[in-house]
């Protein structure tokens, strides 16, 4: 007898979901280069763009494909004021906590000193990277993650959204150091924020506070909280992207970033 599928969405639709969004932004951003608008503007308008029509269009898939008929409480997001909210600060604080570990470790280790503060830009910067938060966690733990526990089950559709999490958050470009450290580091990564959801009973309110906790956090202290020394050794502190200037390391590619990831999975 033939095996009827599984109801759902198909492998293809979930594929190809989010790269026709991209294409589309990037079809209607072109004029703008063809104008003489910076290269660098016209990539981060893409991304803007492809986040909007994702905004547009997910409800409706969610609809039409999951059959749902309330897309945003099912994603986690439309839910009552207060459980979001504590849900947010546990998140933030987790945060908090692990880069204040990372901090005292490279302090007492020699690899960073206390710097000079930041800037009202850079403040302005740390909080708007609160959004990178919000933005992915909803592609990954609300959308991707979602799609896949309609075709697997639980256990698979968690460590497919890791390995899809960490492969598009790793750069293969610069040597074998980075992928070596960050797609195990990301990996976890992706087990914890998908953890954190499941613990606060499928909001997304928590991973939010905690993937933009270190997301803004990590980006406050390398901006000036912290001086990081520019050689820390890469299998400490992950790969320096920018060794000529200020240094910009991604602590998650290294062994302090997974002792402080490992803390965040026993929870």
């Amino acid at each position: 007898m033939r095996r009827e599928a599984k109801p759902g969405p198909r492998w293809l639709g979930t594929l190809l979901f989010v790269p026709l969004l991209l294409a589309l932004a990037w079809l209607f951003t072109r004029p703008l280069l063809w104008l003489g608008m910076d290269p660098g503007a016209v990539k981060l308008l893409v991304s803007l763009g492809a986040f909007v029509l994702f905004l547009v269009c997910l409800p409706l898939r969610l609809r039409r494909v999951w059959g749902i008929a309330r897309p945003w409480r099912c994603l986690g997001l439309n839910a009552p004021f207060k459980r979001s909210i504590r849900a947010l600060v546990r998140g933030l604080l987790e945060a908090a906590l692990v880069l204040l570990g990372l901090s005292l470790a490279l302090l007492v280790l020699g690899q960073a000193r206390v710097g000079d503060g930041l800037t009202l830009g850079q403040v302005v910067n740390a909080v708007a990277l609160m959004g990178v938060g919000f933005a992915e966690e909803l592609v990954f733990r609300g959308w991707l993650w979602g799609e896949l526990q309609l075709r697997l089950n639980w256990i698979p559709a968690v460590a497919a959204q890791a390995a899809v999490f960490s492969v598009l958050h790793t750069r293969f470009d610069q040597g074998w150091a980075i992928p070596l450290g960050l797609l195990p580091g990301m990996f976890v990564l992706g087990l914890v924020l998908a953890g954190q959801c499941s613990r606060d009973g499928n909001l997304l309110a928590g991973a939010v506070g905690l993937h933009g906790g270190l997301v803004a956090g990590w980006f406050a202290l390398q901006s000036g909280l912290l001086s990081l020394e520019p050689s820390i050794p890469v299998w400490l502190m992950g790969a320096n992207y920018n060794p000529a200037a200020l240094p910009n390391y991604n602590p998650v590619g290294g062994l302090l970033g997974w002792l402080g990831l490992a803390q965040l999975l026993r929870l």
